[in-house]
């Protein structure tokens, strides 16, 4: 059964509960289905291109075309449900063992038998600082040893993660290049050792567009759910670097050679759907129902014995283990050799200013 007028109704009063600004695109997605719901399809005249803000939500209300209002009634509750569901999940989550004092760019709780560990830069689309590495290999390092059956990965506001900030790599004293480029090899080592050895079932949950190091990484997990809004990119070329998260021989083993060469060495963005038929997602949700729909499965998950599903995936990952790590100690060997070319720092250089010309 569809959502009533009374359920509407109330979905809009809940809307002004709202603590935290969802942000432009989620508050463009309300703004079109709440008028889908009250007047049908978009028939107004189509405002000036000078007009940023009305034409902003024309077409976003336009983007519905046909949807009927009773759709667009339900898909508007189920919105407002997920928001108000977000909040509380947040303000309700427990600490464990004061993790809430431990992490600074993390959140990170245990309920119902699943560890989240939720990525926490999003006003910086959750972009990696050199912290924040060793941040998450703690949280995996108190996950794998929790109570927990399932570990998930996720991030806050509209990104997955935004892959490394660029700051990590623009802020290199002069002369000391070698010495910053071997650390940062060890760091990124021993990061993607602590995702090769997780011993649990780790599933990430792709909220939103992904780059870099968080895209490579997901071949290291076991499930990855996306929304159907998620782009999977990783522009390493056009960064003068080279592929990591063993990333190089995760992705043509899942994608085939041809497939893995537009994504690793021709920068191929991938949408959600993209990358689910080339097997680096498990599944693809409605954006307006994805947490709703992915947190039944994983609730369903977290019921499962602890001690049967991690001895299966250790028994899975066991075969090549030894692989992943020989493949991961070239990969950053590899990159350690690129971030001290020339053609490396210039490219990151231009990238760094493009960026900030874009604010």
């Amino acid at each position: 059964m569809g959502a009533t007028v009374e359920d509407f109704n109330r979905a809009k009063d809940q809307l002004g509960t709202l603590k935290k600004d969802p942000g432009n695109e989620v508050k463009l997605k309300i703004y079109a289905l709440f008028k889908q719901a009250t007047q049908g399809p978009c028939n107004t005249p189509k405002p000036s291109m000078l007009d940023f803000v009305n034409k902003a939500k024309w077409d976003a209300w336009k983007s519905l075309g046909s949807v009927s209002q009773e759709e667009a009634r339900q898909k508007y509750v189920e919105l407002i449900r997920l928001l108000i569901g977000d909040e509380e999940s947040i303000q309700a989550a427990p600490t464990s063992a004061g993790s809430s004092a431990i992490f600074k760019t993390l959140l990170f709780n245990t309920e119902d038998n699943i560890t989240t560990i939720c990525l926490n830069r999003p006003e910086k689309k959750n972009a990696i600082t050199v912290p924040m590495y060793s941040e998450i290999v703690k949280a995996l390092e108190m996950a794998s040893k929790d109570d927990s059956v399932i570990t998930v990965i996720t991030g806050s506001g509209e990104y997955y993660s935004s892959g490394n900030d660029l700051n990590n790599f623009t802020s290199v004293p002069e002369g000391d290049i070698e010495k910053k480029a071997k650390d940062a090899a060890e760091l990124l080592k021993g990061f993607v050792k602590a995702f090769i050895d997780f011993p649990k079932p780790l599933i990430a949950v792709v909220n939103g567009p992904a780059i870099g190091i968080s895209v490579t990484l997901l071949g290291l997990f076991d499930v990855v759910y996306a929304t159907e809004r998620a782009t999977f990119h990783t522009p390493f070329s056009q960064l003068g670097q080279s592929p990591e998260g063993c990333s190089s021989y995760t992705f043509p083993k899942m994608m085939g050679a041809a497939k893995a060469s537009e994504v690793l060495l021709f920068n191929k963005k991938l949408t959600a759907t993209e990358a689910c038929e080339r097997g680096l997602v498990t599944e693809v949700f409605p954006d307006a129902t994805f947490q709703i729909e992915v947190w039944k499965w994983l609730k369903a998950y977290s019921k499962l014995p602890r001690n049967s599903l991690a001895l299966s995936k250790q028994l899975m990952r066991a075969v090549e283990k030894e692989h992943l790590y020989a493949v991961n100690a070239q990969e950053v060997q590899r990159l350690a050799e690129c971030w001290q070319s020339d053609e490396c720092l210039n490219a990151i250089v231009n990238s760094f200013f493009q960026a900030k010309a874009k604010l």
